[in-house]
């Protein structure tokens, strides 16, 4: 599996587009907004840029990714001194969004203009004057280097280092029968080379990063991950949404409409870390300061968006609502992993695939200790600065 050539979110601002089903994201980016904003005073008091570069690395398409643009806006408008002469700021913002190339860029830019005249609307409103700001896509794989050397003063990534560079690393095919992720049955040796492979690429990212910020330069990254130390029964969203996973392929096993081989086969590339294996790995790299990191125990969206839609009903039932849930969930999944299991299992088992794992949602939400919390990491870091 190349992640470059297989994995894109669902295109464009239909129904079932990523679009459309990335709330749950978009609440990671308001709960993290105060890191943001403190990175961004820092950046400004401290290095004082006339032209600040920042990035946005796995930025996806949608209103999302200029959520964040928006709140960079805000934040510099109220903290960078304007020219008693001309009234406009001392400084100018360029921002480069980053996601594969199989990112839907055009649905962002096409976004802009009304960006632009809301952005200005809303400083105004404020007794604020925005910085001049740019904006242009930068696709490529965070794996790699993306900026010149000593460019950029502040890196944020949300909902996107998770994702690894590849399926792990001397994971075989029938190393991890029956799941498709760390699950409840995966020996321990799957779980290790998991945790090896996201220690890789992990680290790989904050060495490229390091060398592209300037000194004194931040991140804020964000990360879908789990709160207890073990890797299999540590719980977290992924683990639990891949076990769920895996148990309707081997429904669609016994139907006759996938092979065993292509379940056993496939290993989904991801790594919901905790904060521990955070912190030991931003330790071991001695290039950056910890400056802060703060675990958030968001609601899923589909829990929240279900019982809207349910309660509008005057038959609304317990039962509705955690069927409702499913189905939300369901396409919350889809927006995101479709393109990497339809190259895997084919386009056809695409629809039951998900009908069947809304169903297990269903059912599942029917344990009292089964919860739709999702744990999120947020991390403020800063190069180190030679004394």
């Amino acid at each position: 599996m190349k992640m470059e050539r297989d994995f894109h979110m669902i295109n464009g601002d239909g129904d079932s587009s990523y679009a459309n089903n990335s709330s749950i994201q978009r609440k990671a980016i308001i709960a993290t907004q105060p890191m943001v904003e403190n990175a961004i005073q820092d950046v400004c008091a401290d290095l004082q840029p006339q032209s600040m570069v920042v990035a946005d690395l796995g930025c996806s398409s949608g209103a999302n990714t200029l959520l964040f643009v928006s709140e960079v806006i805000a934040t510099a408008s109220e903290k960078i001194p304007t020219d008693n002469k001309t009234k406009e700021s001392t400084m100018e913002v360029q921002f480069f969004l980053n996601d594969l190339p199989g990112n839907d860029f055009n649905h962002i830019f096409r976004l802009l203009e009304q960006f632009k005249q809301s952005t200005m609307q809303h400083c105004t409103h404020r007794g604020l004057q925005p910085p001049p700001h740019y904006v242009a896509g930068m696709p490529g794989s965070f794996y790699t280097r993306l900026f010149p050397c000593n460019s950029v003063h502040l890196f944020h990534s949300s909902f996107s280092l998770m994702w690894l560079s590849q399926v792990p690393e001397h994971l075989d095919n029938n190393m991890n029968k029956g799941n498709i992720h760390i699950g409840v049955s995966t020996p321990p040796l799957v779980a290790q080379l998991y945790l090896n492979q996201f220690e890789k690429d992990f680290s790989r990212f904050l060495q490229l990063r390091c060398k592209e910020l300037v000194p004194g330069g931040r991140m804020v990254l964000t990360i879908l991950g789990r709160k207890n130390s073990d890797v299999i029964h540590g719980g977290g969203a992924i683990n639990s949404n891949c076990e769920l996973l895996s148990q309707a392929l081997h429904t669609l096993i016994a139907e006759g409409c996938v092979e065993q081989e292509k379940l056993d086969s496939f290993n989904m590339p991801m790594y919901g870390p905790s904060p521990d294996e955070l912190k030991q790995l931003v330790q071991r790299s001695q290039l950056l300061d910890m400056v802060d990191i703060q675990v958030f125990d968001l609601t899923s969206d589909a829990v929240e968006k279900s019982k809207l839609e349910v309660g509008a009903t005057a038959s609304a039932t317990q039962d509705n609502v955690h069927e409702a849930i499913g189905h939300n969930n369901a396409a919350t999944l889809r927006a995101i992993m479709e393109s990497l299991f339809a190259n895997h299992f084919g386009e056809s088992i695409i629809d039951d695939l998900f009908a069947v794992y809304a169903h297990n949602v269903t059912q599942q939400l029917e344990t009292p200790e089964k919860k739709g919390g999702v744990t999120v990491i947020s991390m403020s870091l800063q190069t180190k600065v030679l004394k």
